[in-house]
This record gives structure tokens, C-alpha cells and sequence, in this order.
């Protein structure tokens, strides 16, 4: 090709690139493909359970294509909001999560389901304080470290001030109680505290902390420590305290390289416990082996890693706020979507978290849609300014 095609080829890419509204469409691609396969499977994962306890097949379908809806809906709107506006409402989200949670201890108010109170009802909707205590909590942080970054560098009590907000929101989430979200939301907080520049020894002693309470809060808790030992020896009993992890077990061993097909999956008819909403990973494994799980795993590592190239754009830009908000989100998606395949897999002891724009739980989809709408946001907001190259020591950022 001559350099004259080359020139009027590349001022052609140029055109259409130019015509596109400026977004990451891989990082929205890798999501939707997410919560569109996550609809296939809970509808795979739970019509069997779903006739039995409701009559219709489709129950729980249609209550996940709700949600799906909303958090679409709340995702045009998100993201149609400037950064900067997120960062001034970063205090009021954090308080208004702290009245939801603290209505939750209400009498009479919260909703309670196999032993935890975790849930609001409003109709049709049942809202699920902790998990929009998550996001809230990013915002709030990143917003902190933007207007305090010297202080908390320079003293204590600027590192200790977050951790006492954050210590009561834990304190309130366990009373539910959800360990699950207090581990996530505690350890995405302080690793944003950490990329902020906190003192190394501050933080180490505050690991040391944390690691201490949750051991006391795992060996305190008869249920708790029944779930570690259990995890470290399921087929000591597998007919009783194993019998969910077993059984999950028992799934990916089925499935096996290619899986048994789409609906062929037999855990899901009552053998496996939570089918459609915990332990949806496992039915994948059964139903698409190993191929299927391992594409499902990287397409959550695409979207983490997205979100941290993201902030780190952000940061050349000198978008603090937007890149701390960007670290924070891909943390805690990776928290989360770590622990729940860690568990279906027997790598973590059994724990009640949803797996991240597939399990069934309309709070965990609208939230999580939300969470990527920042990120395209953020994303949205650098290639409208400019690209980082254009700025003094700047480097250039290809698309993939």
C-alpha cells in the first residue's frame, strides 16, 4: 500500500472514530455480555425452584429483568451527572446510607429473610441498604482524599477520621447481619486510603486490627466458625453442614471441560442450595465447564482492569477525585467477584455475597449497572477534555 492509501485510510478511521460518542465501548460490551449472561443462567438456574415455590417458571426471571431495568435506567441517569457534582454529593450519600441502615434497626421496619434483616420493603422493590452503602462509601472516600490529602499523609488523625466513619458502617451492616458486604466495602475503602498515600506504618497496624476482628468475629460466631470448619473438610459431612459446598463441588466436576449443555445442569433441581443467586458460578461450571467459567472470570479481570486504566488516566489528568472513584469501583468489583467464585470453588468458606451482574438480586444489579456508569463516566469525561498525551508527561493510551 502506498503511503498516500495509508494516509487517506487512516484519516477514514479517523472519521468513523470521530463520529462515535466518546465512551469505552469494551468496558460496556464486557458488561452487558455479563448481564446478559447472567439473565440466561439465573432463568437456567432457577425455573426449577421457581414453578415450586411461586407456580410460574418465570418468577424469578421476570423480578431480574425489573431490576436489570432499573439499573439500566439508573445508569443513563448516573451517568448523565458530572464527576464534580458526585464529589460534592459524596457527604450527603454517605449520611443517607447511614439513616437506611440505621432504619433497618427499627422494629417492624426492616425485612427479614433466613435469619438477617437486611432488606427495606417499598412494594415492589425491596432495598437493600448495604449494598448501596458500597458505592456510597467510594464516593464519600475518594471525595475525602481529594479535600484531605496532606492531612491524611501528615497525621493521624486525618487517616483516623474515614476509619472511624467506616468502623460504624461496618458496625451497622454486621448487625444485619452481612459479613460478606462489611469485608468488601471495609477492605475497598482502605485500600483506596492506602493508594491516597496513608503512612505505611498506619496502615499496616490497621490491617493488623482488621485481621484480628475478623478472626474474633469468625471464632465468636458459632455459625461463622461451623462455615470455616466446614470449608476446610466438606465431605466430613456432606450431607449437612458440607452439603452446599459439595454439591457445588459435585456441579463443576460434571461439567468438566465443555459442560453438560444449557439447561442440562441437574444441581440446580434442588441439589444445590441458592442455585440462582450464591452459588450461580457453580451452575456455569456444570452447565459450560471449564471454558465457561474461565470466560466468565476474564471477563470480570477485563472490566477491573479496565476500571484502574481508567483512574490512572484520570490521575495524568489531575482528576483526583475521578480516579480514586475509579480505584475504588474496580476494587471492590474485584473484592467481590473474588470472594463469591472462591466460594463456589471450595477456595473460601461459604458466604452469602452475589456475584456481581449475574446473580439473582435486584439490588446487586442496579448497583453494580451504577458502578459501571461511573466508570464510563469518568472515562466519558477524559476523552471530551483531551487525551493525556496532549499534557506535559502524559503517555498515550491505546483502547485495548
Amino acid at each position: 500500500m502506498s503511503a498516500m492509501s495509508r494516509s487517506q485510510a487512516s484519516r477514514g478511521r479517523s472519521s468513523r472514530d470521530s463520529n462515535l460518542f466518546p465512551l469505552d465501548y469494551w468496558l460496556l460490551g464486557a458488561a452487558l455480555i455479563l448481564l446478559s449472561f447472567g439473565l440466561l443462567m439465573v432463568a437456567s438456574a432457577s425455573m426449577t425452584v421457581s414453578d415450586k415455590l411461586t407456580g410460574s417458571p418465570f418468577f424469578y426471571v421476570q423480578r431480574q429483568l425489573f431490576a436489570m431495568s432499573l439499573g439500566l435506567a439508573g445508569a443513563f441517569v448516573v451517568f448523565r451527572v458530572p464527576m464534580q457534582r458526585w464529589q460534592r454529593w459524596g457527604p450527603l450519600l454517605v449520611f443517607a446510607g447511614f439513616l437506611l441502615l440505621l432504619l433497618l434497626l427499627v422494629p417492624g421496619i426492616g425485612k427479614s429473610v433466613n435469619g438477617a434483616t437486611r432488606w427495606i420493603p417499598l412494594g415492589v422493590f425491596n432495598l437493600q441498604a448495604s449494598e448501596f452503602m458500597k458505592l456510597f462509601m467510594v464516593l464519600y472516600i475518594a471525595g475525602y482524599l481529594v479535600r484531605r490529602q496532606d492531612e491524611v499523609i501528615q497525621s493521624f488523625w486525618g487517616f483516623a477520621k474515614p476509619m472511624l466513619l467506616l468502623v460504624l458502617a461496618s458496625v451497622l451492616i454486621l448487625l444485619e447481619p452481612d459479613f460478606g458486604t462489611t469485608v468488601v466495602m471495609f477492605a475497598s475503602a482502605v485500600g483506596m486510603l492506602f493508594l491516597g498515600g496513608v503512612v505505611l506504618y498506619q496502615f499496616a497496624t490497621l490491617m493488623g486490627l482488621a485481621a484480628v476482628a475478623g478472626v474474633l468475629l469468625v471464632v465468636l460466631s458459632p455459625y461463622r466458625w461451623e462455615r470455616v470448619t466446614t470449608f476446610l473438610d466438606p465431605w466430613n459431612d456432606p450431607y449437612n453442614t458440607g452439603f452446599q459446598l459439595t454439591q457445588a463441588l459435585i456441579a463443576f466436576g460434571r461439567g468438566e471441560i465443555s459442560g453438560v449443555g444449557l439447561g442440562n445442569g441437574i444441581q440446580k433441581q434442588f441439589y444445590l442450595p441458592e442455585a440462582h443467586t450464591d452459588f450461580i458460578m457453580a451452575v456455569v461450571g456444570e452447565e459450560f465447564g471449564l471454558i465457561g467459567t474461565l470466560g466468565v472470570i476474564l471477563l470480570f479481570a477485563f472490566i477491573v482492569w479496565r476500571a484502574f486504566q481508567i483512574g490512572a488516566r484520570a490521575e495524568l489528568r489531575k482528576e483526583r477525585f475521578s480516579a480514586y472513584v475509579a480505584y475504588g469501583l474496580g476494587m471492590w468489583l474485584a473484592l467481590q467477584s473474588f470472594i463469591n467464585i472462591g466460594v463456589n470453588v471450595g477456595m473460601l468458606p461459604t458466604k452469602g455475597l452475589t456475584l456481581p451482574f449475574m446473580s439473582y438480586g435486584g439490588n446487586s444489579i442496579i448497583v453494580a449497572c451504577l458502578g459501571i456508569a461511573l466508570l464510563l463516566r469518568i472515562d466519558h469525561e477524559g476523552r471530551v477534555s483531551g487525551n493525556p498525551e496532549d499534557r506535559p508527561g502524559g503517555r498515550q493510551w491505546s483502547l485495548v
